[in-house]
């Protein structure tokens, strides 16, 4: 009895006794020959970051760091971390797989694993936002990613995931099945009121952020794309999403199917490889975003035998560069969204390099996938630009993106939160 006394008193005593000073947040200056903030490009302009914030950011004879670890950049434009909107972390380059055979032949568990590199891949290029638009027949298994990659057990972006993604009874894929096999899809058939509100709030109990539905797909009576889902029973999704406050994207590369999109209340559409110039005037007028996804059509192509710079370009490539020169026309929002997944994790600067030579200013690609990704996204007052308070994610090239937009490939410092994860 004495003894468990005298436990007793040495564990009182120990829980009186105040806890471990914390070690203080590490701070850094970040002096780069030039940054673009992620509106305009600021000459002399330094960056005081603390623990995962930024608390100052301005003319270097304003900054005030004593104790700060200084990090000069040379030659060097400092950015804010580049955000990709229309990613696929669970799928490989088709040129390594099919689409069918990752969703039928793959199991999960590689699936996720390889994911994990696809992460790390795409980190260290720069990119420290994804949002994640279906898992293509992997379940709920981005919402493990993101949880592993917000716990700091792997490394990689912050993830918006979307999860299953909802698609009409008989559109989506894989198919071309004897009719009496029920194939397992790549994402989550649903119609109709009672099936539509069920599947979305499943969804969302599950880990989604986003609601993605495919507002058309090719199952038209040749195989071209026609619109799925109805103008009401896209209305009814966005409606069910906006009340637990999440967003509606559309995949849709169709006129009708986009026009649905934007009367339903979608907040993006992705693709939009047929809008017309009175579809992309609707969308402006709506302040419906476009992702353009450029860089995967380019790649397709390229699968498919292209040899770019050497003959003429594919009809579909020479459609994509119309209408997205018919968005920039009519003043529709780009959001920077790559499709990565179709072609490699990581080489996601493909997209703004590609919208640089379909007819955008280098200046604009880079708000396109900083600032207009992250208004876009509802993340502005975390991420996309460089300004106190913002999260410390910042990355810096060597060369001037805004003149270069290949500079972007040059990658000297990233960091996520005020933590370096390549240097």
């Amino acid at each position: 009895m004495c003894a468990v006394l005298a436990f007793g008193a040495i564990a009182a005593v120990g829980g009186t006794q105040a806890a471990p000073p914390q070690a203080p947040a590490q701070e850094y200056l970040l002096k780069p020959a030039r940054a673009f903030d992620g509106n305009r490009v600021r000459e002399g302009y330094v960056v005081h970051v603390r623990g995962e914030r930024i608390v100052a950011a301005g003319p270097a004879a304003e900054v005030n760091a004593p104790g700060a670890e200084v990090m000069d950049l040379p030659g060097m434009t400092l950015l804010p971390g580049l955000i990709d909107a229309h990613s696929h972390v669970l799928l490989h380059p088709y040129n390594e797989a099919p689409w069918n055979t990752q969703v039928l032949n793959e199991p999960q568990s590689l699936r996720v694993a390889r994911a994990v590199n696809h992460l790390k891949a795409t980190l260290e290029a720069g990119f420290t936002t994804l949002r994640d638009l279906g898992t293509e027949g992997a379940d709920y298994a981005d919402v493990g990613l993101k949880q592993a990659v917000a716990q700091g057990i792997i490394p990689g972006p912050r993830l918006l995931t979307a999860t299953r993604a909802l698609i009409a009874t008989g559109s989506y894929a894989p198919k071309g099945f004897a009719p009496e096999w029920s194939i397992p899809q790549g994402a989550q058939e649903a119609d109709g009121v009672d099936a539509l509100v069920r599947a979305v709030r499943e969804q969302i109990g599950k880990g989604a952020d986003w609601i993605k539905v495919y507002g058309d797909y090719s199952w038209g009576p040749r195989g071209e794309a026609q619109p799925t889902y109805s103008l009401e029973e896209l209305r009814l999704i966005v409606e069910t999403a906006r009340s637990s406050g999440r967003a509606v994207v559309v995949h849709a590369s169709t006129p009708e199917g986009m026009r649905r999109a934007v009367l339903a209340g979608a907040e993006t559409i992705e693709h939009g490889d047929g809008g017309t110039p009175e579809v992309f005037k609707l969308m402006a007028e709506r302040g419906v975003a476009l992702c353009p996804t450029l860089a995967a059509g380019d790649a397709v192509a390229q699968y498919a035998g292209w040899k770019k710079g050497t003959g003429p370009e594919p009809a579909r490539i020479t459609r994509k560069r119309e209408s997205f020169k018919a968005a920039l026309a009519a003043n529709v929002k780009i959001a920077s969204g790559s499709d990565v997944g179709v072609f490699a994790h990581g080489d996601n600067v493909r997209e703004l390099e590609l919208m640089v030579a379909y007819g955008m200013r280098p200046i604009d690609a880079l708000r396109s996938a900083t600032s207009m990704d992250a208004d876009v996204l509802h993340m502005e007052t975390q991420i996309g630009r460089i300004a106190p308070t913002l999260l410390a994610d910042l990355v810096a090239v060597t060369g001037d993106p805004t003149m270069d937009i290949s500079a972007l490939r040059k990658v000297s410092l990233v960091m996520k939160g005020g933590r370096i994860v390549r240097r």
